[in-house]
């Protein structure tokens, strides 16, 4: 039985001497780590590499935790965070602000403390991401109609108009979802496969068109030929409902062939 991957920590200490005390307890249970002494360093490697979970202290030189955590919401980077904290000021501040911490703990802590609170953080990040069918949809959405078809994300189901039942794939549901979601207007290969595969994916990848293809196959083989989702070549595409103002009188698209296989974003 293949053993588990061994969690990746991110570590964003200024002081270097606690920085490599905490990476040495965690990698003896097991864990990887990785140390940045500013956020600069930290934003970087989160903007292309994923991480399992981050301790961040809250006093930093260049800028400090509470900050650092809202820029990274709005670069749209979701990791798990366990606050490092130096004083009660700093406890209360973490209590009273939605920043979307998961825990703190407080300086002087214990290393029995500390690995306890990261792997509880990391067993509800786990449970939370089984509700996830993709990064832009979960099981707990509620069901919707795409082009006649009733798409249910807790079966992972379409449902045709002459009730026939079609199982559909993860990916293939991600990207009904977006479609369904933003309709007539421009989307671009990059957001669908930022919202769908997860903001470090290969946007190079040619899985997105394969997708696509499955897509309009399931439901050409249904009678309904999705004329109207049109491909923008070298951009992305384009969905006009057909009860939209915008799609009456389409044409109809060209039809799309499967790229070569290509996993990357899988």
């Amino acid at each position: 039985m293949p053993a588990s991957p061994k969690p990746l920590i991110l570590i964003v200490e200024d002081e270097p001497e606690l920085a490599n005390i905490i990476s040495q307890q965690l990698e003896t249970v097991g864990m990887q780590t990785q140390i940045y002494h500013r956020t600069a360093h930290a934003f970087r490697f989160l903007k292309r590499n994923f991480a399992n979970l981050m301790l961040l202290d809250i006093t930093l030189p260049e800028q400090d935790g509470f900050t650092f955590i809202e820029e990274l919401k709005r670069a749209e980077i979701n990791i798990p965070v366990i606050f490092l904290t130096g004083n009660d000021s700093e406890v209360s501040k973490v209590k009273g602000l939605e920043l979307g911490a998961d825990d703190y703990v407080t300086k002087p802590f214990s290393a029995a403390e500390l690995i306890a609170r990261i792997n509880a953080v990391l067993r509800r990040a786990e449970a939370s991401r089984d509700f996830n069918v993709t990064k832009n949809a979960r099981i707990t959405d509620e069901p919707f109609v795409f082009e006649g078809a009733t798409i249910d994300p807790r079966t992972l189901t379409a449902t045709f108009p002459d009730g026939s039942v079609e199982k559909i794939g993860r990916k293939e549901f991600g990207i009904l979802a977006y479609l369904h979601n933003n309709p007539n207007v421009i989307i671009t290969r990059r957001n669908l496969i930022h919202s769908v595969w997860g903001l470090h994916a290969d946007v190079r990848s040619r899985s997105l068109d394969q997708y696509v293809v499955k897509v309009r196959n399931l439901f050409a083989r249904k009678g309904h030929p999705l004329k109207n989702l049109r491909t923008i070549h070298g951009i992305g595409y384009e969905f006009s409902p057909s009860d939209s103002p915008d799609n009456l009188g389409g044409g109809e698209q060209p039809t799309e062939s499967a790229p070569a296989p290509d996993n990357r974003t899988d």
